[in-house]
């Protein structure tokens, strides 16, 4: 076969392995030579010169280049020549190291896992390098993270969160920093690892959610930067803006969303993570600083928009059972738009009106100072009048870092374990967990973890035997979320209405509901103050038997609760708070009290 046939029938970029050996292709349009070198060649330029291709590609067939072989691109461009790691190399030796000619074929077995509806979703904010690291150093942390899935399960999530695992610079950081987008950190178990990883949280019933990076590369260890020897303005060159637009929060790293390469590079590294990967969904990190120059202002990038439209329109039609998560926190309804109504196409995003007001009110010292009413918004937010259009929590990445802590660090420094600790960061978590929208709570949440995040500082498991019951309370409330009992089917629901707010008292109660009825109707009441009621009355839908299905004052949940007397109510047909019937509850200090309609 004539190297023009082989050229015309291997399709893709990279290291392609096929019948007649491994064809490479890289892009590199002000190179003057490009070759490939690798331990196949002795790493000699001479020896595997490419061919142009035509509008700056290059082109080779080694015939006895093989899978598992290292290799670079060396490109010479005037005085300029470099070893280069291949752009789409889906596996490097480390992130200044060489690529390496991947294999990507996988036995899936019988994975043909389904997706839950945006409604029945719980995630699971997840960092690899911290989950379960029960060795200090060496590949092999996405099989840890194995070891801990029956722990998710048994808590209830249905979808995992990960924090990005594309190769970054050294062997710990958040993720946010990638060298090499379609490598897998190596220091994670690369590749194959992440690929049996998520096998493996299919087979537990989970879904997988990979956390992509767009708004920048690098900055270290970036071989993408001045690759074929072309910047100007002392730039980043073919993969870069090369002008103001460049500018980031991490340096002069945003790609070039109006270079057609640049495009494709990125809508195929996201098309790769769904096509080879088997992931559930992609969460987008921080899409205000790809639409917007500054993230904030009216320095808007339509190239930018109009990516992300593409992208998410194509991964729609292919894959509409996937979730698309942006993280943008500007409060943009148009993010979760269909792109034909001029959206860009998401299927759901962070919501900051949510998270920001619920920390402020359980953060807050006095009682006096938290306000209700900001929590009633929050509580009914929305994007296009859909509430699964967003996800809500207390504690993420971001949250709990650069200044911030985890909720109960933050409500006590000093002893983060204590009564209040305690109690106002479980408030926060039942508001995720029951309000309208898509809950998440970050690792090491249900078991207290405190302090703040840091990728070199794993998780505490032994906190999880010391606060069990907290476990549990999480369990609790993740089972009622999810109607797995058949009694509170309201909680998967959209609607809600927040019939009492007490400013005054610091109690607040809602409605949430499916379709309504028996099995369906619940209503959930929250005191944010630290004095208990006998008889407390509040509006109900209904008159009759309301079942007590929740009550975080169990002292099952921790010693250090009051197990305040609560029970079942039965309501009278008094109206009240604007719905048909009035229930006298009792109600422990700083506790949440959920209530299911019966026949």
């Amino acid at each position: 076969m004539t190297t023009e046939n082989v050229s015309a029938n291997v399709k893709g970029m990279g290291s392609i392995i096929h019948e007649a050996g491994v064809a490479f292709r890289v892009w590199a349009p002000h190179a003057e030579q490009v070759s490939v070198i690798g331990n196949f060649n002795n790493w000699n330029p001479e020896d595997h010169l490419m061919e142009q291709e035509g509008n700056g590609y290059w082109y080779l067939n080694i015939e006895q280049a093989k899978a598992g072989d290292e290799y670079q691109y060396w490109i010479t461009n005037g005085d300029f020549q470099a070893g280069r790691i291949d752009p789409y190399a889906r596996k490097v030796t480390n992130s200044s190291g060489n690529s390496v000619i991947y294999d990507t074929s996988f036995d899936w077995g019988d994975d043909n896992f389904e997706f839950s509806s945006l409604n029945e979703l719980v995630i699971y904010e997840m960092h690899v390098g911290t989950f379960n690291r029960t060795r200090k150093t060496g590949p092999g942390r996405f099989f840890e993270a194995t070891k801990r899935f029956k722990h998710l399960k048994r808590l209830g999530v249905n979808a995992i969160e990960i924090m990005p695992v594309a190769e970054f610079a050294g062997d710990w950081s958040w993720g946010y920093n990638p060298a090499h987008i379609f490598a897998v950190e190596e220091a994670y178990g690369g590749p194959d690892g992440f690929k049996e990883m998520i096998k493996a949280a299919h087979a537990e019933g989970i879904a997988i959610i990979a956390d992509v990076v767009y708004n920048h590369f690098g900055p270290s260890d970036l071989d993408l930067w001045q690759f074929d020897g072309w910047s100007e303005n002392g730039k980043g060159g073919i993969y870069f803006y090369n002008d103001w637009r460049s500018s980031t929060p991490w340096g002069d790293t945003r790609p070039d969303y109006g270079r057609g390469e640049v495009r494709q590079y990125i809508r195929d590294n996201a098309m790769m993570w769904l096509d080879e990967y088997h992931v559930d969904g992609l969460r987008y990190d921080m899409t205000a600083y790809i639409r917007k120059v500054n993230g904030i202002d009216e320095s808007d990038i339509p190239e930018g928009w109009g990516l992300l439209q593409w992208i998410n329109g194509e991964i729609a039609s292919k894959y509409p059972r996937k979730i698309l998560i942006a993280e943008d926190l500007q409060g943009n309804e148009y993010l979760t738009r269909r792109v034909e109504e001029q959206g860009a196409g998401f299927s759901t995003q962070w919501d900051g009106f949510f998270v920001h007001p619920v920390r402020n009110a359980v953060q807050q010292l006095n009682d006096a100072d938290r306000n209700m009413w900001e929590v009633s918004n929050s509580l009914q937010h929305r994007y296009n009048l859909d509430a699964f259009q967003r996800v809500v929590y207390s504690e993420s990445h971001d949250e709990i870092a650069n200044g911030k802590a985890r909720v109960p660090e933050e409500i006590d420094p000093d002893d983060p374990e204590n009564y209040f600790a305690q109690k106002r960061s479980v408030l926060a978590a039942a508001l995720a967990l029951t309000a309208p929208g898509i809950p998440m709570i970050m690792q090491g949440q249900e078991f207290l973890e405190d302090g703040w995040f840091d990728d070199e500082d794993p998780l505490d498991w032994e906190r999880w035997h010391e606060f069990k019951g907290i476990t549990r309370l999480y369990q609790d409330l993740i089972s009622l979320r999810l109607n797995v009992y058949g009694k509170s089917k309201g909680l998967t629901g959209q609607n809600i209405k927040v019939h009492h707010v007490n400013d005054e008292d610091k109690v607040i109660a809602y409605h949430r509901w499916y379709d309504g009825g028996p099995g369906d109707d619940v209503v959930v009441v929250m005191n944010f103050a630290n004095r208990t009621w006998d008889h407390y009355e509040i509006g109900v839908p209904d008159p009759g038997e309301w079942k007590l299905l929740f009550n975080s004052d169990w002292t099952g949940y921790s010693d250090e609760f009051n197990d305040f007397p609560v029970s079942s109510i039965t309501a009278s047909t008094t109206a009240r708070d604007g719905l048909g019937a009035t229930a006298e509850i009792s109600l422990g200090a700083y506790s949440i009290l959920i209530y299911g309609r019966v026949e």
